[in-house]
Protein backbone atom coordinates (compact mmCIF):
# COMPACT_ATOMS: atom_id res chain seq x y z
CA UNK A 1 0.00 0.00 0.00
CA UNK A 2 2.79 2.44 0.84
CA UNK A 3 5.48 1.12 -1.51
CA UNK A 4 5.19 4.06 -3.94
CA UNK A 5 3.76 6.49 -1.39
CA UNK A 6 5.25 10.01 -1.29
CA UNK A 7 4.56 13.37 0.34
CA UNK A 8 2.63 14.35 -2.80
CA UNK A 9 0.19 11.48 -2.10
CA UNK A 10 -1.37 13.54 0.70
CA UNK A 11 -4.45 15.39 -0.52
CA UNK A 12 -5.68 17.00 2.70
CA UNK A 13 -5.90 17.04 6.48
CA UNK A 14 -9.16 17.15 8.40
CA UNK A 15 -9.73 17.57 12.14
CA UNK A 16 -12.15 15.07 13.66
CA UNK A 17 -15.11 15.88 15.88
CA UNK A 18 -14.89 14.55 19.43
CA UNK A 19 -17.79 12.15 18.79
CA UNK A 20 -15.94 10.68 15.78
CA UNK A 21 -12.73 10.43 17.84
CA UNK A 22 -14.59 8.49 20.52
CA UNK A 23 -16.00 6.12 17.89
CA UNK A 24 -12.53 5.53 16.45
CA UNK A 25 -11.10 4.86 19.92
CA UNK A 26 -13.86 2.33 20.60
CA UNK A 27 -13.28 0.64 17.24
CA UNK A 28 -9.51 0.46 17.94
CA UNK A 29 -10.04 -1.12 21.37
CA UNK A 30 -12.48 -3.60 19.80
CA UNK A 31 -9.98 -4.49 17.06
CA UNK A 32 -6.92 -4.56 19.32
CA UNK A 33 -7.95 -5.74 22.84
CA UNK A 34 -4.34 -5.52 24.12
CA UNK A 35 -4.53 -1.78 23.52
CA UNK A 36 -7.31 -1.07 26.01
CA UNK A 37 -5.04 -0.22 28.97
CA UNK A 38 -2.92 2.12 26.81
CA UNK A 39 -5.51 3.80 24.56
CA UNK A 40 -5.67 6.96 26.72
CA UNK A 41 -1.87 7.14 26.61
CA UNK A 42 -1.80 6.81 22.81
CA UNK A 43 -4.81 9.05 22.20
CA UNK A 44 -5.30 11.34 25.25
CA UNK A 45 -8.86 12.50 25.93
CA UNK A 46 -8.12 16.18 25.31
CA UNK A 47 -5.96 15.54 22.24
CA UNK A 48 -7.29 16.48 18.83
CA UNK A 49 -7.10 13.78 16.20
CA UNK A 50 -6.77 14.56 12.53
CA UNK A 51 -7.18 12.41 9.46
CA UNK A 52 -4.69 12.72 6.63
CA UNK A 53 -6.46 11.88 3.38
CA UNK A 54 -4.22 10.26 0.76
CA UNK A 55 -4.50 8.71 -2.70
CA UNK A 56 -6.23 5.34 -3.16
CA UNK A 57 -8.70 6.15 -0.35
CA UNK A 58 -6.04 5.80 2.37
CA UNK A 59 -6.70 7.56 5.68
CA UNK A 60 -3.97 8.06 8.27
CA UNK A 61 -4.90 9.10 11.81
CA UNK A 62 -2.47 11.52 13.46
CA UNK A 63 -2.46 13.23 16.84
CA UNK A 64 -1.69 16.86 17.69
CA UNK A 65 2.05 16.06 17.66
CA UNK A 66 1.70 14.81 14.07
CA UNK A 67 2.58 11.24 15.06
CA UNK A 68 1.19 8.72 12.57
CA UNK A 69 -0.88 6.34 14.70
CA UNK A 70 -3.22 4.21 12.59
CA UNK A 71 -4.19 3.90 8.94
CA UNK A 72 -6.76 2.16 6.80
CA UNK A 73 -7.80 1.88 3.18
CA UNK A 74 -11.45 2.54 2.28
CA UNK A 75 -13.54 0.96 5.02
CA UNK A 76 -10.97 -1.72 5.83
CA UNK A 77 -9.60 -2.46 9.28
CA UNK A 78 -7.49 0.08 11.14
CA UNK A 79 -3.84 -0.94 11.27
CA UNK A 80 -1.15 0.51 13.54
CA UNK A 81 1.81 2.35 12.04
CA UNK A 82 5.22 0.75 12.57
CA UNK A 83 6.33 3.70 14.72
CA UNK A 84 3.44 2.93 17.07
CA UNK A 85 4.19 -0.81 16.96
CA UNK A 86 7.80 -0.10 17.97
CA UNK A 87 6.51 1.75 21.07
CA UNK A 88 3.77 -0.80 21.84
CA UNK A 89 4.89 -4.14 20.31
CA UNK A 90 2.02 -6.09 21.89
CA UNK A 91 -0.73 -4.32 19.89
CA UNK A 92 -1.06 -7.03 17.22
CA UNK A 93 -0.37 -10.75 17.20
CA UNK A 94 3.20 -11.50 16.13
CA UNK A 95 4.29 -13.64 13.22
CA UNK A 96 8.02 -14.37 13.00
CA UNK A 97 9.69 -15.04 9.65
CA UNK A 98 13.00 -16.78 9.14
CA UNK A 99 16.20 -14.83 8.38
CA UNK A 100 15.96 -15.54 4.65
CA UNK A 101 12.74 -13.53 4.34
CA UNK A 102 14.09 -10.25 5.80
CA UNK A 103 15.36 -8.67 2.56
CA UNK A 104 12.15 -9.59 0.73
CA UNK A 105 9.89 -8.18 3.47
CA UNK A 106 11.91 -4.94 3.57
CA UNK A 107 11.50 -4.54 -0.18
CA UNK A 108 7.72 -4.78 0.14
CA UNK A 109 7.12 -8.40 -0.86
CA UNK A 110 4.23 -10.34 0.63
CA UNK A 111 5.14 -13.02 3.17
CA UNK A 112 4.83 -16.50 1.72
CA UNK A 113 3.74 -19.58 3.67
CA UNK A 114 7.18 -21.29 3.62
CA UNK A 115 8.68 -18.21 5.33
CA UNK A 116 6.33 -18.83 8.27
CA UNK A 117 6.59 -22.62 8.48
CA UNK A 118 10.35 -23.09 8.21
CA UNK A 119 12.83 -23.49 11.05
CA UNK A 120 13.25 -20.13 12.81
CA UNK A 121 9.72 -18.99 12.05
CA UNK A 122 6.97 -18.76 14.67
CA UNK A 123 3.23 -18.24 14.18
CA UNK A 124 0.70 -17.07 16.76
CA UNK A 125 -1.79 -19.95 16.99
CA UNK A 126 -5.52 -19.80 16.17
CA UNK A 127 -5.55 -16.57 14.13
CA UNK A 128 -8.32 -16.32 11.51
CA UNK A 129 -7.89 -14.95 7.99
CA UNK A 130 -7.96 -11.14 7.64
CA UNK A 131 -6.33 -10.59 11.05
CA UNK A 132 -3.96 -7.64 11.36
CA UNK A 133 -0.51 -8.94 12.38
CA UNK A 134 2.96 -7.59 13.09
CA UNK A 135 5.83 -9.31 11.28
CA UNK A 136 9.11 -9.70 13.14
CA UNK A 137 12.25 -11.49 12.00
CA UNK A 138 14.27 -14.24 13.59
CA UNK A 139 17.03 -12.70 15.70
CA UNK A 140 15.76 -9.10 15.32
CA UNK A 141 14.25 -6.92 18.03
CA UNK A 142 11.91 -4.55 16.17
CA UNK A 143 9.04 -5.30 13.82
CA UNK A 144 9.65 -5.33 10.06
CA UNK A 145 6.12 -4.80 8.85
CA UNK A 146 2.42 -4.73 9.53
CA UNK A 147 0.27 -6.99 7.41
CA UNK A 148 -3.02 -8.73 6.86
CA UNK A 149 -3.35 -12.53 7.05
CA UNK A 150 -4.67 -13.92 3.77
CA UNK A 151 -5.47 -17.31 5.29
CA UNK A 152 -5.80 -18.68 8.81
CA UNK A 153 -2.76 -19.94 10.69
CA UNK A 154 -4.09 -23.49 10.46
CA UNK A 155 -4.41 -23.17 6.66
CA UNK A 156 -0.88 -21.74 6.41
CA UNK A 157 0.53 -24.77 8.23
CA UNK A 158 -1.57 -27.23 6.21
CA UNK A 159 -1.21 -25.75 2.70
CA UNK A 160 2.33 -24.31 3.05
CA UNK A 161 2.22 -22.54 -0.32
CA UNK A 162 1.10 -19.17 -1.59
CA UNK A 163 0.77 -15.79 0.10
CA UNK A 164 0.25 -15.97 3.86
CA UNK A 165 0.48 -12.27 4.80
CA UNK A 166 -0.16 -9.25 2.60
CA UNK A 167 2.64 -6.80 3.44
CA UNK A 168 0.83 -3.49 3.93
CA UNK A 169 3.35 -1.23 5.73
CA UNK A 170 7.06 -2.01 6.11
CA UNK A 171 10.23 -0.30 7.34
CA UNK A 172 11.40 2.56 5.13
CA UNK A 173 8.29 2.64 2.93
CA UNK A 174 6.40 5.80 2.03
CA UNK A 175 4.48 6.10 5.31
CA UNK A 176 7.64 5.48 7.33
CA UNK A 177 9.45 8.31 5.47
CA UNK A 178 6.46 10.69 5.32
CA UNK A 179 7.25 14.04 6.89
CA UNK A 180 4.99 15.26 9.73
CA UNK A 181 1.86 16.99 8.45
CA UNK A 182 0.99 20.34 9.98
Amino acid sequence: MFKKFEDSSVSGVMQLKSSVQKGIKNKLVESFPNLEAYIDEIIPKKDTLRVVKCHDHVEVIINSSSDYLFFRQRDGPYMPSLRLVHKYPFICPLMQVDKGAITFVLSGANIMCPGLTSKGAIMTPNLPANSVVTVVAEGKQNALSVGLLKMSVDEIAKVNRGIAIENVHFLNDGLWRLKPVK
